[in-house]
């Protein structure tokens, strides 16, 4: 009998064909699916699971049902796809059933998937790192709530960076969340992207200022599956990136001598 096995796989933000081709093919490839209805579009599933699968709909049970659903994949053989929104790696609970997985001897992998903080900036038309605006991103979430955050990630303290920001799993507290990015030096000024299901049919994509943030979700009901993106570049112009200047080489290409010593020059004359 051949060695049953688990694929955590990540579904997306949302749309049918942002899932993975890896993604795709473990689901077809299962003999049981297992998915959170209400978080993954039914399309993931229904289009590329086999007629024959079992299709398990994880958001009417309970961790240790799933675990008795892998303990019987062990015992008979079977492939399971558990799909997961976004990428796994997020928020996705899918740790502590790794662990279990590979303790009770099922071979396991991880697809990554789309996570919604890209999304949301496509959907958005935005670049979350502008050169000389902002070169990292804070994946974050208000602390309090269901979840027990450690003690030293403060929304706040996260916000002293000043750089971009994907705050999850906040909309409903959001005049909190604003206090605090307020508090870590955010001006009301600051751009904001609200980004409510992206990629599903009923997706919202609004652009607007911090101090703007809690009356958005007031006025369009927006306390769940909701999606903040904070900060300067959001509302900065493309600045020139030096990777593809003529002036700037690498292993696979030489620099213009001319434009070599303009960009030598510039970088001088840069503060």
């Amino acid at each position: 009998m051949k060695q049953g096995s688990v694929s955590f796989v990540g579904a997306g933000p949302g749309a049918a064909d942002l899932i993975t081709l890896r993604g795709a093919r473990r689901i077809a490839e299962a003999d049981v699916v297992v998915w959170a209805a209400s978080l993954v579009m039914e399309e993931c599933v229904v289009e590329h699971a086999r007629a024959d699968a079992e299709l398990v709909d994880s958001s009417q049970i309970a961790h240790e049902d799933v675990l008795a659903l892998y303990r019987r994949a062990a015992a008979e053989g079977l492939a399971v796809a558990r799909v997961h929104s976004g990428d796994p790696s997020l928020w996705g609970a899918v740790q502590e059933q790794y662990d279990a997985a590979v303790e009770i001897g099922l071979a396991v992998e991880i697809v990554p998937g789309v996570s919604a903080f890209g999304a949301a900036a496509a959907a958005a038309g935005r670049e979350l790192t502008i050169p000389e605006v902002a070169q990292s991103v804070v994946l974050c979430r208000l602390e309090g709530g269901k979840t027990p955050m450690p003690e030293r990630e403060k929304l706040r303290e996260f916000a002293r960076h000043g750089t971009t920001m994907a705050i999850f799993l906040s909309a409903a507290r959001t005049s909190q969340m604003v206090d605090e990015l307020r508090a870590g030096g955010y001006p009301d000024d600051t751009p904001v992207v609200v980004a409510y299901r992206t990629t599903w049919p009923d997706e919202q994509t609004i652009r607007c200022r911090l101090d703007e943030v809690e009356g958005v979700c007031k006025e369009r009901k927006l306390w769940r599956q909701t999606l903040f993106l904070v900060g300067a570049a959001l509302g900065a112009k493309g600045t020139r990136s030096h990777l593809y200047h003529a002036g700037h080489f690498h292993t696979f290409r030489k620099p213009d001598a001319e434009a070599r010593r303009a960009l030598r020059a510039a970088r001088s004359a840069t503060p």
